[in-house]
């Protein structure tokens, strides 16, 4: 029931920040207007982007089979991409998408892959997806300082500056708890003899103990094998640049040229990076911002609002509903398979 409820909050405060960013959008727009413009978009574009979603969503369910195997667990490729879409469904309405990982956790758990080797798998899931975004970040500062004057104005840039110090200080807290798996461990036992001492818990939980033992084995195995490591960033790259083309698919479809692809993703990736760890839900309002901003130049008057409408459209609002309705299907049917589980060993004691 708690859970329930915070899902409703969480639900209410996006749709509360959704009203508030279309309203300061469309208020001096002409309606008629954005509808004709959006209509000479070219449906074939539109289509293409939102493959590119899915396929986005589903780079991430093969990082996690990959890793998953790379630890002898077995685990389908169809669950792996039912928790790339709860992670995504979750992170998408929770601010700095900090609900996505305990809701796949949780899950996982429902199928039998143990918390220490799922929260491992998702913590370097997420450096990865991280790593991309800083080191894109790093490479337009050192060397494409033109394209960024061209663009960026002095909010844009503030937020730039401010998702890289973010997202750095974020990778180096995950960093830290894969590679001193020691001391998550002398924590947890510290925090337990403290719970002891003050008669909250009777004993030391010798569950939790073997679960740290795990961990601290997970955590090993990624610290010996580089190229799985490796082969997790590329796979992230392309996961990334898979989201960010849709933009450019946009820009395409109102026949539009004259601007790169590569021009585009990384003006796309700038955004990423900047709202990243902002406390918004998709980092909505802020997206929306940094779009009209950035792309202004590229898109036109014409161009720019319902360009923003269809790439923000396919990119979080589209994904957000997929999302949805897998993450749905998932919770009914682990609600069945739980209880025909326990009709089954009901019968077996009868």
């Amino acid at each position: 029931m708690k859970g329930r409820k915070k899902l409703i909050v969480n639900v209410l405060f996006l749709v509360l920040i959704f009203s508030f960013t279309f309203y300061g959008l469309l208020k001096e727009e002409e309606l008629s207007d954005l509808i004709k413009s959006l209509e000479l978009a070219k449906i074939g574009y539109l289509i293409l982007g939102l493959v590119f979603v899915v396929i986005f969503v589903c780079s991430e369910s093969v990082i996690i089979h990959y890793m998953m195997h790379s630890l002898n667990r077995e685990t389908s490729f169809g669950s792996c991409i039912k928790y790339s879409f709860i992670g995504f469904f979750f992170s998408c309405i929770t601010p700095s998408a900090s609900g996505g990982q305990p809701a796949q956790i949780y899950y996982m758990k429902k199928d039998g892959i143990d918390i220490p080797t799922s929260s491992l798998v998702l913590m370097i899931v997420t450096i990865g997806y991280k790593l991309v975004l800083v080191v894109i970040g790093a490479f337009l500062l050192l060397f494409q300082q033109k394209l960024l004057h061209q663009y960026m104005t002095p909010i844009s840039n503030f937020f730039l500056y401010l998702g890289m110090v973010l997202n750095v200080i974020g990778i180096g807290g995950l960093l830290f708890l894969v590679l001193k798996p020691s001391f998550v461990k002398a924590m947890l036992l510290w925090i337990q003899k403290l719970l002891v001492k003050l008669h909250i818990m009777k004993n030391i939980s010798e569950k939790v103990m073997d679960s740290m033992e795990q961990y601290h084995e997970t955590a090993q195995f990624f610290q010996t094998h580089l190229k799985v490591m490796m082969r997790v960033f590329y796979l992230s790259v392309f996961q990334r640049v898979c989201l960010f083309y849709v933009t450019y698919l946009v820009y395409r479809s109102f026949g539009l040229h004259g601007v790169s692809a590569y021009t585009i993703v990384m003006l796309q990736a700038v955004i990423s990076l900047s709202v990243d760890m902002l406390p918004l839900p998709g980092g909505m309002g802020a997206s929306e911002s940094l779009y009209m901003i950035l792309f202004a130049s590229i898109f036109g008057k014409t161009f720019l609002l319902p360009s923003m409408i269809l790439s923000r459209g396919i990119s979080y609002y589209a994904l957000l509903l997929i999302s949805a309705i897998v993450t749905s299907y998932a919770h009914l049917t682990m609600g069945r398979v739980a209880r025909k589980r326990m009709t089954l060993e009901g019968s077996c004691e009868d």
